[in-house]
């Protein structure tokens, strides 16, 4: 499994910058991008939201590899759907209840 280094590596390189220049848009070291990119630097929540805006990526695709776009409306696609069907499920479950009340007198 990919680190948060090698995604923001992944990044780094779709744009074609070297480490120095992205080292340079963080207003960072070299040594100290080098460190991110290894995982020998723990991140904090405003570096990883700096690389993000630097590298224009969501966040998420820093963490996970993974671009939310196309994935996750692929995904809501197919959980809307299956929504839709247990609704229907519910409501022929309920209609068998109020039959089965129906049918008792209650």
């Amino acid at each position: 499994m990919k680190s948060t280094g090698d995604h923001i590596k992944q990044s780094r390189l779709a744009l074609g910058l070297s480490q120095a220049d992205a080292a340079k848009k963080l207003n960072i070291s070299t040594p100290a991008f080098c460190k991110i990119e290894t995982g020998q630097t723990d991140l904090n929540i405003s570096r990883l939201l700096q690389i993000s805006k630097t590298f224009k990526v969501p966040v998420i695709q820093l963490i996970t590899g993974q671009s939310t776009t196309s994935d996750s409306s692929e995904e809501l696609v197919a959980l809307k759907k299956e929504l839709i069907e247990k609704e229907e499920e519910i409501n022929k479950l309920r209609k068998k209840v109020i039959d089965l009340y129906d049918k008792l007198g209650i």
